[in-house]
């Protein structure tokens, strides 16, 4: 009769069957990073496990590129994905996403001392940097083939990356989501210059397009959580300092 259950839960895709794995960008403060200790953490990251312990399952966060996050997930190497990605129409062809849980917009960062403005980046035939696979690359690289801007586009692997070359000088600015701008503006010498013209997005977790079971308990979890004080103090800790 064990075995019988066992071979239904699994069969059946119960999401309590075995361990979720959240695959994580390992360098996207204040979302989801990896500590000094080599240990996980972040925002999506204390949160996915409140929702875990509440809703009976068992997560571990398992680093990865995020250029390839969606086809490991879709790869069946992942679970899900909460690591501060954006609910684009793209991605809502390959993946399903939870309700929204925060909203950003993008911003350029640049030197604290740059005398740069956001037209200059865009026309003054700068060398920009941005996260590959995010949506704020293939944004820039769409609207300055439309509009004519003449940066130069330099791919990393991680916004703070870019960072570092903006305070190196490699790059004249950098553009990322405004939660990991802000928070390394008040870690290093760089300023946010402003938007740049893309529209809001909002935040989701993600997962396969058959995984309803899973989606259903994320957006309960998420919905329990956000109605808990528990949010505001992981709101308090990692976004509004």
């Amino acid at each position: 009769m064990a075995v019988v259950l066992a071979l239904f839960l699994i069969s059946s895709g119960n999401v309590f069957a075995k361990e979720l794995v959240n695959g994580i960008d390992a360098n996207f403060p204040p979302f989801a990073y990896v500590d000094k200790s080599g240990n996980p953490s972040g925002f999506d990251i204390d949160a996915v496990n409140w929702i875990a312990k509440k809703m009976d399952f068992t997560v571990k966060h398992q680093p990865m590129d995020w250029d390839g996050i969606i086809p490991n997930l879709v790869a069946k190497k992942i679970d899900f994905i909460a690591s501060g990605m954006s609910i684009t129409p793209e991605r809502r062809k390959m993946v399903n996403f939870t309700i929204p849980y925060w909203e950003i917009k993008q911003v350029f960062v640049s030197k604290k001392d740059a005398a740069l403005t956001v037209d200059q980046v865009l026309k003054g035939n700068n060398r920009l940097g941005v996260q590959r696979g995010t949506s704020e690359a293939e944004w820039l690289k769409d609207t300055a083939a439309k509009k004519g801007w003449n940066f130069k586009l330099v791919y990393y692997d991680s916004a703070p990356l870019a960072i570092e070359d903006v305070l190196n000088g490699r790059i004249a600015a950098a553009a990322m989501d405004d939660a990991p701008a802000i928070d390394a503006a008040g870690k290093k010498p760089i300023k946010i210059l402003g938007t740049f013209g893309m529209p809001n997005e909002q935040f989701g977790y993600a997962v396969r397009k058959q995984d309803t079971k899973l989606l259903n308990t994320l957006n309960k979890g998420l919905k329990m959580l956000m109605a808990d004080p528990h949010w505001n103090e992981l709101v308090k800790k990692y976004l509004r300092k």
